[in-house]
């Protein structure tokens, strides 16, 4: 079955990036000349996705009307020439069809997973986690989507992690296929204990999970941090059925850390066709001085 529905939690309040999110998501945090959530849905669009359900939180409008027209602006610079400029701004609206519904109160990623049931329907679909952006010439979410075609079952973005951070991700219980897919039978949210670590494989920032994930989420109580996890409900998947799992190629930047926002715009700022040059030269001087 193909899949063309994604669903981007964006609800969270970016307390690790204070104070610049006190009045601006998270996600429109600047990588060079774009927004975090612009990159997310980019990538989605290049996997075939068309429908894409966004799951936001008060004050968070401002990404609304990123993605909606801009009459007045579009005018502007049509008037004044700016063509590229132009064919940039109305690009962003024409990405995919782009829905919006609120997580009115914050109990976790599962909870806001919850909110997707009437959107996605009986239908597999993708969740994006809107703090991970991931870049590289295959876009992660299409790997993703490859491995549920071949397999049939729900699908982890995973990368290894070191043993000081897994506290802060989840642990996966995996055993490899082949290549850079694994099988999947269980996981653990933020395993505190070393015993609890099933291995330093983590999920990062994507997963395709099947329909019947919301069922399993009516009954998943709270877990680490008091809120409704969607690792917890899917491990219940993964030790029922078994999951696949694929280290994804790409190169992700956690976009609620603020060394992961300096990396993103640094190596994505090299590659920019308006900036690489200027930067790649302070960047030489700038390593003198260190």
């Amino acid at each position: 079955m193909k899949i063309t529905k994604a669903v981007i939690p964006a609800a969270g309040l970016g307390t690790r990036v204070l104070p610049a999110t006190k009045a601006m998501p998270k996600e429109m945090l600047p990588i060079v000349d774009k927004p975090a959530i612009q990159y997310i849905v980019e990538e989605a669009v290049a996997s075939g996705i068309t429908d894409i359900l966004i799951i936001t939180n008060r004050g968070k409008g401002i990404m609304e009307d990123h993605f909606d027209k801009a009459p007045l602006l579009e005018d502007s610079l049509e008037k004044a020439g700016k063509t590229d400029q132009l064919d940039a701004i109305k690009d962003i609206h024409n990405l995919a069809n782009i829905q919006y519904v609120r997580q009115i109160e914050t109990k976790g990623l599962g909870h806001a997973v919850s909110r997707a049931r009437s959107f996605v329907g009986n239908d597999p679909f993708v969740v994006m986690y809107g703090d991970d952006v991931i870049i590289g010439d295959i876009p992660a979410t299409k790997e993703l989507i490859d491995a549920y075609g071949t397999f049939g079952k729900g699908v982890l973005g995973i990368k290894p992690v070191s043993e000081e951070a897994i506290k802060k991700y989840s642990s996966l219980k995996v055993e490899n296929i082949h290549d850079n897919v694994f099988k999947c039978t269980d996981m653990i949210e933020k395993p505190q204990r070393k015993e609890d670590v099933l291995s330093l494989y983590s999920i990062l920032g994507r997963v395709v999970l099947p329909p019947e994930i919301f069922d399993i989420l009516d009954h998943t109580k709270p877990g680490a941090g008091g809120e409704i996890q969607l690792t917890d409900a899917m491990a219940e998947l993964a030790r029922s059925c078994g999951m696949t799992a694929v280290e994804f190629t790409s190169k992700r930047y956690d976009m609620g850390n603020k060394l992961g926002i300096l990396q993103a715009n640094i190596e994505v700022g090299l590659k920019h066709p308006e900036v690489c040059e200027g930067l790649r030269e302070y960047l030489k001087e700038l390593a003198k001085t260190l």
